[in-house]
This record gives C-alpha cells, structure tokens and sequence, in this order.
C-alpha cells in the first residue's frame, strides 16, 4: 500500500522488450537504497516487484495487462518516472490510501498557471467518471491529488510548486498520457451498494462502518 507522496523523481535506465511483457531498469539511488529482491515500488503509480538492485537502480517485470493498462508501454530511456516505496506499518498517511493499481489513463487537456499554482485538467475514461467528486482524492501519476472540479469527461486539480519540482506533473504537457487510480473506498462502497440488499439497508450499513 502507498500514500501517493513521490519520494523520488527517477529516470527509466533502459527497456527490454520480450514480446509479451517488458523488463524495465529503473534509476532511483533513494527508492533503492534499502530495497532487496521481491519488494514493491510504485512507478508512475503502478506496483511493480523488484526482481534485482544494484549501483542505485533496479528491475521489474511489467506484464501485457500493466503495458496495456497504464501509460508504462510508452516509456522509454531518459524518461523520468515518479517514484515511491510503500508505506512503512505505523507510518504516516500523508497522501490518501493508494494500492498502485491502476484502473485507466487520462490525457492532460490544459494547464492554466497561477501565481504559486498551476491548475491542470485531465481528460477522465467514462468508466471512472462515478468515482471522482469534487474535493475528493484521486491519484495521477502516482501522485495523490485533491479534485477541484469533477465532471463527466475531466476533472481538474491544483499543483503546488512542489509538486511542479519534484514530480513528473511539472513537465507534462497536453496531450501526454497520465496514469489514473480512483480513490479505492469509492468502488468497495459502490459493490455493497449493488448487493441486492436494498438501496436503504446497504447506505445504512456504509454510514454505519465509516464511524
């Protein structure tokens, strides 16, 4: 599990093409420095497994479904990558719950600069358009972001100058791919409410868990 609080802005050291999958070397001395065969690091938002580490990268496997999924596939050497280890039990939550499953991608549509800020607008997959509200938490890229606005084909969020620094989203532009996952505790609520137990009875026992 990750909080979407990027530790590190990597580099992709190189790709091997396997055909029906594609073993990435990832550059990240601060990401590695502790990690060991069989630990997980979130890439851009995606949970990959460590298969090897050494002089400050590692290795991972990325399969078919993951390439076709994220924006992963698109990925090339030079290409810099949001990068974050899981999050230690007892830690703190700084971000919101992220699993690094990625459920689609969005495309940035525009950015409109402010003073400290920059407020972005990304086009979002019908698919996941139910899960976004306004104000609630969705992830980009890895990062954890706050919906400003949220509508049935995009939604917008506001970056801060640290989050333009240190992450990828300071340097995307529109038109690029991002990777998108929704805020799990949206799909779990949505599956009890399509249980078949009544509309009343299902809202009931949701309120009644989140005290």
């Amino acid at each position: 599990m990750f909080t979407g609080i990027v530790e590190e802005l990597g580099e992709v050291a190189a790709v091997e093409n396997l055909g029906d999958s594609s073993r990435f070397t990832l550059r990240g001395p601060l990401v590695t420095e502790d990690a060991r065969h069989g630990d997980s690091i979130a890439v851009n938002g995606v949970c990959l497994t460590v298969v090897e580490t050494g002089g400050g990268t590692f290795t991972a496997d990325v399969m078919a479904e993951t390439l076709g999924r994220s924006g992963l596939g698109a990925l090339a050497p030079g290409s810099p990558v949001n990068l974050e280890r899981p999050m230690a039990l007892g830690g703190r939550l700084g971000g919101h719950l992220v699993q690094g499953h990625v459920d689609g991608t969005g495309t940035i549509v525009s950015r409109t600069p402010g003073e400290h800020w920059e407020i972005v607008r990304v086009a979002l997959p019908a698919g996941l358009a139910r899960y976004v509200v306004e104000k609630g938490s969705i992830t980009v890229d890895g990062v954890s972001l706050t919906v400003v606005d949220a509508a049935d084909d995009y939604f917008t969020v506001s970056l801060i100058p640290t989050t333009l620094a240190l992450t990828t989203l300071g340097t995307k532009q529109p038109g690029d791919p991002v990777n998108l996952e929704v805020d799990v505790l949206a799909k779990y609520v949505e599956r009890l409410l399509g249980q078949g137990r009544g509309t009343a009875a299902a809202a009931a026992a949701v309120e009644e868990s989140l005290r």
